[in-house]
């Protein structure tokens, strides 16, 4: 069985090139009876599974006859699509994982998680990740109406990408304390992650010659996937044809 994983897709219908290239992954890149792991901000915002984003339902269809066709589907949140529900994982034949999940893969174990919650340096935004991580603001928020949860979103949205402009680089990457802390407290040495949009393989990340650290890149007229079975590990940029 092939592993595949991928992150940071922010799917928007401002931006047609993320659903041509998410398109050509499913349909020419992943195979019935692959593992399919989605890290996290998938989209670019979610509102409530009761609103999803306009132009959405080819790729739900694409996913969900995947699934229909042996392929395992694991969505995990981001920081953008927190707020995704269990009707979506029904409506695409997925599972629901945990923040962080340790898993198997035929390379030994691992862990995969969105990554934000390694950006600890980040002081603003990790208050702001409890906020809205907590059931009764979630639980607070969708219970407005949809045009009151889209001029929330739209706002947030405004006010990360300030917030962002305005931050060190550094700042905004995963701190390495967190990142050893947190690989050894699972038992692994291998992490899987998205989040940075700074794809790359990272070696010695809980000492000299121990931990490994992938992490996967956003997309934009390419994609990038991780792609993990009996011969290895390899990270991959891809370009519709």
């Amino acid at each position: 069985m092939r592993h595949l994983f991928i992150a940071d897709l922010h799917l928007q219908p401002e931006r047609p090139e993320l659903f041509r290239a998410f398109r050509y992954f499913l349909d020419d890149i992943a195979r019935p009876g692959d593992a399919l792991y989605m890290l996290g901000d998938i989209f670019e915002y979610w509102i409530g599974d009761d609103a999803p984003l306009p132009g959405l339902e080819p790729i739900f269809q694409r996913v969900r006859a995947l699934s229909d066709a042996g392929s395992r589907i694991y969505f995990q949140h981001g920081n953008r699509d927190f707020l995704v529900g269990s009707a979506l994982m029904v409506q695409l034949g997925a599972e629901l994982l945990p923040e962080a999940q340790r898993i198997e893969l035929p390379t030994g174990a691992a862990l995969i998680m969105h990554g934000d919650q390694l950006c600890t340096d980040d002081s603003a935004y990790q208050q702001f990740r409890t906020q809205v991580r907590n059931p009764e603001w979630q639980q607070s928020f969708l219970s407005q109406p949809i045009e009151q949860r889209e001029a929330i979103a739209r706002q947030m949205r405004q006010q990360s990408q300030q917030q962002g402009a305005m931050k060190a680089e550094a700042i905004m990457d995963v701190n390495a304390d967190a990142v050893r802390n947190t690989m050894l407290a699972h038992r692994v040495e291998l992490l899987i992650h998205g989040h940075t949009h700074r794809p790359n393989i990272h070696q010695n990340q809980i000492g000299s010659g121990q931990g490994e650290r992938i992490v996967l890149g956003d997309w934009s007229e390419s994609g990038w996937y991780l792609r993990v079975d009996e011969s290895g590990r390899e990270l991959i940029r891809f370009t519709p044809e």
